[in-house]
């Protein structure tokens, strides 16, 4: 499916995150503002595509791209005001990052508040349909990946260069085996079996 540009009349950002669903690490958004022009037909949802292409994807948007932000929400945040609060501020920091500021938001998904007056529209899938939510969702994705890397050399045996933080078999293991780190989510149901009473 070809992706398109949502809006011709507005200047519009797309904004998306990553990593609502790791047990470890920030969840991070992007907002991207495109030119009008814009095409790219490898860009798309950054789950579809693999991720040497969405690394090959990240210069080419950050080059062109009118404008971008990015922005972590950590940990210590996501446990005090749950992922999805968590989620909707660093949608809401990344566009903070924009210039010029945007007349038009749209976000991937169907939850969003109110950012500055301005108006926006929530789209469940978005990412898999406009240009400029997928170029926010590749940025988002590549870096938090980078984050989870760097934070995979203080703590290897949770293997998050592989895993970024998500709930594998292997990195509950580790959990089981080793603990908790400082970056795990002390809110989030970190083992399967966590609610059960012996």
């Amino acid at each position: 499916m070809l992706l398109k540009n949502h809006s011709k009349n507005f200047l519009e950002c797309g904004t998306d995150e990553a990593g609502r669903g790791c047990l470890a690490g920030p969840v991070t958004a992007a907002a991207v503002i495109l030119p009008k022009k814009f095409k790219n037909s490898i860009l798309n949802d950054s789950k579809q595509i693999s991720e040497k292409k969405r690394f090959d994807l990240k210069p080419i948007i950050e080059k062109q791209a009118l404008s971008f932000g990015v922005a972590h929400v950590f940990q210590e945040d996501i446990d005090r005001i749950n992922i999805l609060n968590a989620s909707i501020l660093a949608m809401h920091k990344s566009i903070d990052l924009l210039k010029p500021i945007p007349e038009f938001i749209i976000v991937d998904g169907n939850k969003f508040k109110a950012y500055n007056d301005i108006p926006h529209e929530t789209i469940i899938k978005g990412d898999g349909k406009y240009l400029s939510i997928a170029a926010a969702s590749i940025l988002a994705k590549t870096y938090r990946d980078l984050y989870m890397d760097k934070i995979h050399e203080e703590f290897p045996m949770y293997n998050w260069k592989q895993n970024k933080g998500y709930p594998t078999k292997a990195h509950r293991e580790a959990i089981r085996r080793y603990g908790i780190t400082k970056y795990h989510r002390k809110s989030f149901r970190l083992l399967p079996e966590a609610l059960k009473i012996d």
